[in-house]
């Protein structure tokens, strides 16, 4: 399962290294909270819990919490709200997935945890 050519990964690794920075970059740029930033950086992992029930579970929310769309969304809603906590958590939730995919992490399959589209853990 995942990726089978090692460029391809690379790539992908690369990538989330380049999101990571930038959503880092960004979120430092408006002066936002150290603390703030440190205190939720890992906050998405709370996905993990699904893991508690069974694979299948624990994959679609992980998943869900490991995409980018939500994070996203809360970027966009801000720029028209004007609302900073939308933006801080955004970035920071954005910072968390770049980082977890610059490090190999990837989104996972429902056959267990460490089946990745990113490759095996």
């Amino acid at each position: 399962m995942g990726i089978g050519d090692g460029r391809l990964r690379v790539t992908l690794r690369l990538e989330g290294l380049v999101v990571f920075l930038l959503a880092v970059g960004y979120y430092f740029l408006n002066d936002y909270s150290l603390i703030l930033f440190l205190v939720l950086l890992l906050a998405p992992d709370i996905g993990m819990i699904g893991y508690a029930i069974n694979t299948k579970t624990g994959a679609a929310v992980y998943n869900l919490f490991h995409t980018y769309s939500i994070p996203l969304l809360f970027i966009f809603l801000s720029m028209f709200t004007k609302q900073d906590t939308l933006l801080m958590v955004g970035l920071i939730w954005t910072a968390h997935i770049g980082m977890d995919r610059a490090l190999g992490y990837g989104l996972k399959y429902s056959t267990g945890f460490k089946d990745t589209h990113l490759g095996k853990l």
